[in-house]
Formats: structure tokens, C-alpha cells, sequence
């Protein structure tokens, strides 16, 4: 078995099916490309539980090391621009607030099976990384604004 996704369009899936899913012999999942819409991936149930309890498990020990130990934070705040070079542009106190929020937020994701929060709080900091990294840009968004533009409309009333 193969390690690299198989590709295929979705179509495929459609009119080969026994053909197609025969790939997932031959590979872990199976990337179906779609026309009109997000592509897909497909994966076996057992496959997609594995992956499942890898993730928890490496999430559990990472929140068990930042716990344990006084010096552990110390340690992930070593390693976390190897994992993660875009932390290098954060300023310090930045640094250790994502490390925090990380740990908290795979814990609190992992207890309800559901990675998506972790996914876009790694992209918050991503952005808040490139907008400390291109100074003309955090100026600009840093500079206090003299004008008050007002109270803003509550947006479920414009409708």
C-alpha cells in the first residue's frame, strides 16, 4: 500500500465505482476532484478511525507535557518555530499566548471529535504572524485611528 492519495475525478467514483474504490486497496485515501464543488476525500472507516485516534493521542500527550512539567512550556516554546516558522514574526508575549491557546484548543477540539477550531485558530495566527512580519502593514493596522465613524448596525437588522 501506498502512502500518497490516489486522485481521481469524481466522476469516475460514478461510472467505475467498483473499479475506483478498488484503489483504496492501493492507497490510504482516494482524492476525488469535483466540477462543481470542493473536492472530496474518501478513506475506509477503520482508516479514517486510525487517523482519528493518532491525532487524539498525540494531542493528549501534548497537553499531558505542557501540564507536567515547569520547564515543559519552556520546551514547547523551543520547538514551536521548528513546527510552526511563521511564530518567529510574533512578538514574544504572542509566542506564548499561541502556545497556550494550542494546547487548549486541540484538548477542547479532541473532546468533541472535531478539529475545525483548531484548524482556523492556527490560521488567526498565521495572519496575525504576516501582519507583524511586513512592518508598513502593522502600522497601518496598529496606528490609532482619530476618526469615529459611530455606533456599528447590528447586520441581522439590514436584512
Amino acid at each position: 500500500m501506498s502512502n500518497e492519495s490516489a486522485a481521481v475525478n469524481f466522476s469516475e467514483l460514478v461510472n467505475k465505482n467498483k473499479q475506483t474504490l478498488a484503489r483504496l486497496d492501493e492507497s490510504p485515501q482516494l482524492l476525488l476532484h469535483r466540477r462543481d464543488g470542493e473536492d472530496l476525500v474518501l478513506t475506509t472507516a477503520v482508516r479514517a478511525e486510525q487517523d482519528r485516534r493518532v491525532v487524539s493521542a498525540a494531542t493528549r500527550l501534548l497537553a499531558a507535557m505542557a501540564r507536567r512539567e515547569p520547564g515543559s512550556m519552556e520546551l514547547l516554546l523551543d520547538i514551536l518555530p521548528d513546527a510552526f516558522p511563521w511564530v518567529r514574526f510574533l512578538p514574544e508575549p504572542d509566542v506564548q499566548a499561541f502556545a497556550v491557546e494550542l494546547v487548549d484548543t486541540m484538548r477542547a477540539a479532541d473532546s468533541v471529535g472535531n478539529s475545525a477550531s483548531v484548524a482556523q485558530m492556527l490560521t488567526a495566527w498565521q495572519h496575525s504572524a504576516e501582519v507583524h512580519s511586513d512592518p508598513e502593514l502593522l502600522a497601518a493596522l496598529t496606528r490609532d485611528q482619530e476618526a469615529d465613524y459611530g455606533q456599528v448596525p447590528d447586520p441581522r437588522e439590514l436584512a
